[in-house]
């Protein structure tokens, strides 16, 4: 059953030229004119909120340092299901819209997140899903899928297609599909892995051009979920699915070690044929009463962004290197974690010791020692 859509387009006016990222005769190194020629380095971003006002000739603050130090951005939510399919056969690209025109006037690309996940779906998709039959799940997903990655086929780059599709450890199961919370999987629960090979397959029929990626958290080393990750793409593959990325999303806390094992992780999705990247990457800690960090937390946070840099720098299937945020003021982890100070800026852009260290590991690499596309660097 194919359903018509109703869809609610976006009024952003799309600019030729970008921002002035410095003034003339004297450019700063930003992230992105570090960067190789063959790593994107990102920052989610909610079109919706912060770039629908956007205006070439008095961009504000942050969208100036958006298009300064970027050169691939992520719709943070705008491309999830509430924000673009609010109601059956409504979609509502106005947010969407905004992230992928701001692109374009900025000479940057853009990474589509997310067509299926457990999470932040509308409530007409809670309710309908209760009494779904498969046909009747597979009928839904496939209309977004086609609509959405159909709308910007040749503007998104890369596609996170499957998004946290697996439990954790902790969960009762352990390490499994999520059948029971992901509605899509849990009405499809007698071939779920049928299910997923399909939605690759509409996507990459939708646009044949954008990288397909499986993506989720927990998911930097080698662990119980990456050996799930890893028996399900080799499952894919084998399929016939068109799976061609494996994505680490990166959020950390200092409350947690940090696994070594990351380059290791990505080396074996890389031999696979897959290409690999890290999706939304942020370093979370605990505060003082002063809502403040001490200076080993500072130092350890700039060292567990540098290592995450590093590990993708150091294996060449690594794609792109994504924050999610650049700034605390518009980070996700005070209203969802007892924590701060997670992003490489502070409220008002200061840059800390984790924007330097990444600065640093970029320009170490724009040679090509990791090894990475030899000489240059990204306008």
């Amino acid at each position: 059953m194919k359903r018509v859509a109703t869809v609610v387009a976006s009024a952003v006016t799309v600019f030729a030229l970008s921002v002035p990222v410095a003034q003339a005769g004297h450019r700063e190194p930003t992230l992105r004119s570090e960067a190789p020629r063959d790593l994107k380095i990102g920052s989610a971003v909610w079109g919706q909120r912060h770039l629908l006002d956007y205006n070439r000739k008095h961009p504000t603050e942050f969208q100036r340092i958006l298009a300064a130090e970027f050169n691939s951005l992520t719709p943070e939510n705008d491309m999830k299901w509430a924000e673009v399919h609010p109601e059956p056969g409504v979609y509502d690209f106005s947010g969407a819209d905004a992230v992928v025109a701001f692109a374009r006037a900025n000479h940057q690309e853009v990474r589509g997140h997310t067509l299926l996940w457990h999470s932040q779906n509308p409530q007409w998709v809670v309710d309908a899903s209760a009494d779904w039959t498969c046909e009747e799940a597979r009928d839904v997903l496939e209309d977004h899928i086609r609509t959405v990655v159909g709308r910007y086929a040749g503007k998104v780059y890369e596609w996170d297609v499957a998004n946290e599709i697996f439990q954790d450890d902790w969960d009762a199961g352990g390490v499994r599909l999520r059948t029971e919370a992901n509605p899509f999987l849990k009405a499809c629960a007698d071939d779920p892995v049928g299910l997923l090979g399909d939605a690759f397959r509409w996507a990459h029929e939708a646009d044949p051009k954008a990288r397909l990626f499986l993506n989720d958290y927990n998911a930097e080393g080698i662990n119980n979920k990456t050996d799930a990750y890893y028996a399900l793409a080799q499952e894919l593959l084998a399929d016939g699915a068109p799976l061609q990325g494996f994505g680490a999303q990166g959020h950390l806390s200092l409350l947690y070690g940090f696994d070594e094992s990351i380059q290791a992780n990505f080396e074996r999705f890389a031999a696979l044929g897959l290409k690999v990247a890290v999706t939304e990457a942020d370093v979370r800690m605990p505060l003082g009463d002063d809502g403040e960090p001490d200076a080993e937390q500072i130092a350890l946070q700039a060292e567990r962004y540098d290592k995450m840099l590093q590990a993708c720098v150091n294996v060449s299937a690594c794609t792109s290197f994504t924050v999610w945020g650049f700034d605390d003021g518009r980070s996700w982890v005070p209203g969802v974690f007892p924590e701060g100070y997670a992003t490489i800026m502070t409220e008002d852009f200061e840059k800390k010791p984790a924007y330097y260290a990444l600065l640093e590991t970029l320009t170490d690499a724009t040679p090509g020692t990791s090894p990475r596309t030899p000489p240059g660097r990204n306008s």
